[in-house]
């Protein structure tokens, strides 16, 4: 039952003082102990009947003791000290109060004064007359002995506490009811009603997050399945590359599909498309398809500026990670111009780039999707990661680990829009073959080319510049080259007819030179 009731008042208090609720009353059964001769009882003497009255000392008297002759002898006096002589039974005979003994008294009544202890032997003490404590040894808790009033005629202390229970129960209701009427017709009002919204309000994302980047990259992204005619294949990403429904993805997701196998495209509604490939770059990892009956609301997604992405910046990847649709991942760029030698899958060619490094987690499916930047332009196309199956135990290939690797979109753009052109990739080169070995010194000019021609291509940029066998380069402009595929990935990373400023060491000399880059056609 609650003690703050609104509106409604508590009705007061009996005279008497409160009972103490820890204080459990004595059982009925149990005899009170005999005092000991001419002690005086430590608790408040039982009332009398109302008809008996009271002493002049303002003490309730009590039936004289018989003597021996059968007379009665008047009780004696109280103590000077306030103290009560036990009495035997009232006047005429009858039981004493069912009451007794009463409850012992609090230690510490509600109006006894703050930091006195009450019946400890105060110097002033209250009690009959003001001569002492009435009859209250140490720690007896009363400053006083309590004189209870006679009870009125036909109310009882059950009475009143039985009204005071009714009078709050009323309230209470009075205050409940009150309560909900006001907060039924006034939600705006001081009630303590509280009701929980059944509507959590519109929630709207800013184009700018990580929930706006996905929701307008995602009905641009799909999921590929190639297959080969010997019902091999797998799962990789896409997206649309223009209205005429070109898709940009990974050489390698298409690879099976490339000698007339079967390719598919699905977009996060569910619609599935046939496609077929318009061109791919081994060398690069890069490959358009187009879609058959391509729809006419196809959205490209806005291509970034590879260039111009720093280390540090947010990255969002969509792609299939082992075949689970639509997923979205985020990270930063961890490094740029990261030399990266990747397979096909058959693990006889490789295709070289000087990739963004992302910590986004990036899986096996996520393959071709794009990589983006905190405001939606692609900036890659994920096609590798680094895999630690091998250092765990395994052969297969193993999940994130929280480095892949994204073809720059500068390249992939330049590169597509070459096979959609053509067909056929167009590759910048140099004119001299180099050793693949990671030695860590730069990219050696080997003595011999591939299947027994000259390493040195004869009037090509490389000699034309005055570069030969057996020279080390050692930088591709600004940029430092310690083995042959960093450098092949970063002449890839132009277009035929660039300038380029090569340092190579030659009999323990530095030397630099420019060469102007010339162009290959197709992967052969």
């Amino acid at each position: 039952m609650s003690t703050e009731n609104e509106g409604a008042a508590v009705p007061p208090a009996p005279s008497a003082p409160p009972v103490p609720v820890d204080a459990p009353a004595a059982p009925a059964s149990q005899e009170p102990p005999a005092p000991e001769s001419g002690a005086a009882p430590t608790t408040p003497l039982p009332p009398v009947p109302s008809d008996n009255p009271a002493g002049s000392n303002g003490t309730q008297p009590y039936a004289a003791e018989p003597t021996a002759d059968g007379s009665r002898q008047a009780p004696a006096q109280a103590a000077s000290n306030g103290a009560q002589p036990a009495g035997p039974t009232g006047p005429q005979g009858s039981a004493p109060d069912a009451s007794w003994p009463p409850p012992p008294p609090p230690a510490a009544p509600p109006y006894a004064d703050t930091g006195a202890a009450a019946g400890a032997g105060a110097a002033a003490g209250v009690g009959m007359g003001g001569a002492g404590v009435g009859g209250a040894g140490v720690g007896s808790g009363w400053g006083a002995t309590y004189q209870e009033p006679a009870p009125k005629s036909g109310r009882g202390r059950g009475g009143i506490l039985a009204a005071v229970l009714i009078a709050a129960l009323v309230a209470g209701g009075l205050g409940g009811g009150l309560g909900y009427t006001l907060a039924k017709n006034d939600d705006n009002t001081s009630s303590t009603t509280v009701s929980a919204s059944d509507s959590g309000g519109s929630v709207k994302r800013d184009p700018g997050t990580v929930a706006g980047v996905a929701a307008t990259a995602l009905p641009s992204t799909v999921t590929i399945q190639a297959e080969s005619n010997a019902g091999e294949g797998g799962t990789g990403t896409g997206f649309v590359f223009d209205t005429e429904g070109h898709i940009l993805t990974n050489n390698h997701v298409v690879a099976d599909a490339v000698d007339g196998g079967k390719l598919t495209a699905t977009f996060p509604d569910g619609k599935k498309y046939d496609a077929e490939v318009v061109g791919h770059a081994q060398g690069y990892d890069v490959a358009v398809i187009k879609l058959k009956n391509a729809p006419s609301n196809l959205k490209p997604l806005t291509l970034g500026n590879s260039d111009k992405v720093a280390v540090g910046d947010s990255t969002i990847a969509i792609g299939a990670p082992f075949g689970l649709s639509n997923t979205v991942t985020t990270g930063i760029i961890s490094a740029k111009n990261r030399p990266v030698a990747s397979s096909d899958g058959t693990g006889s060619n490789a295709s070289y780039m000087s990739a963004l490094q992302t910590d986004a987690s990036i899986n096996p499916g996520n393959s071709g999707g794009p990589l983006l930047d905190a405001q939606g332009n692609v900036i890659g196309i994920n096609s590798a990661i680094q895999s630690a199956a091998n250092g765990l135990g395994g052969t297969s290939q193993s999940g994130s680990i929280g480095l892949g690797f994204a073809i720059p979109v500068n390249q992939a753009k330049y590169v597509a829009q070459q096979l959609i052109k053509t067909g056929k990739p167009v590759y910048a080169k140099i004119g001299a073959s180099v050793s693949l070995e990671d030695t860590g010194d730069g990219a050696k000019i080997t003595e011999q080319g591939a299947s027994g021609s000259d390493a040195v291509e004869s009037g090509g940029p490389a000699a034309k510049a005055g570069l030969k066998p057996g020279d080390v380069i050692t930088k591709l402009d600004d940029t430092v080259i310690d083995s042959g595929p960093t450098l092949i990935g970063e002449i890839w990373t132009h277009q035929p007819g660039d300038k380029v400023m090569i340092t190579y060491e030659r009999g323990g000399q530095s030397r630099t030179v420019d060469v102007t880059l010339g162009a290959r056609t197709g992967d052969s």
